[in-house]
């Protein structure tokens, strides 16, 4: 079943490469329990089918670099990029984007993250494995506070003038 807006985020982990060593992470793949990295915060996230895809690195990450800064102006304390890529991938992808210090790049390799929210995207038929729809969750608290999902192929709802429009 899909995440509905008013649900709990589910436990679970997700994966991101640290780039510098400190505040408790060592360099390189770190995993965290989700439930504790929303916990008291309000976090804009766009989940995506795949690092270094045409629509993901070309207009998908680009929307919430260019509204970052009013992003945190309305009180969201952090953005993720979610997708089914291993931590290395997510951190590469992160870097050739310029991304660091703005979007946490949060990779589900396994795909059971994306399972566990109902969104995954069955692309083994495109030799692809399976990805995460297209996607944009606000989320205070671990609560689901709006939703926007994709229709298959589309980029039209999940964007980051989409978010902050949502967010008044």
């Amino acid at each position: 079943m899909t995440i509905q807006v008013g649900d709990r985020l589910p436990a679970g982990t997700v994966q991101e490469f640290i780039e510098v060593e400190g505040g408790g992470c060592t360099l390189g793949p770190n995993t965290f329990k989700v439930e504790d990295l929303v916990k008291g915060k309000k976090i804009a996230i766009f989940g995506l089918p795949g690092a270094y895809t045409p629509t993901c690195s070309a207009k998908h990450v680009p929307s919430y670099l260019s509204v970052h800064d009013q992003l945190k102006a309305k009180g969201v304390d952090e953005i993720w990029c979610f997708a089914v890529n291993d931590p290395f991938v997510m951190g590469a992808w992160a870097r050739d984007q310029k991304a660091g210090g703005k979007i946490r790049f949060m990779g589900d390799g396994s795909a059971a993250y994306t399972k566990a929210l109902g969104l995954e995207l069955d692309l083994n038929a495109r030799g692809m494995g399976m990805r995460c729809q297209r996607f944009s969750m606000l989320v205070d608290d671990g609560v689901v506070k709006s939703l926007n999902i994709e229709g298959p192929g589309k980029f039209e709802v999940s964007d980051g003038a989409t978010m902050l429009k949502q967010l008044g």
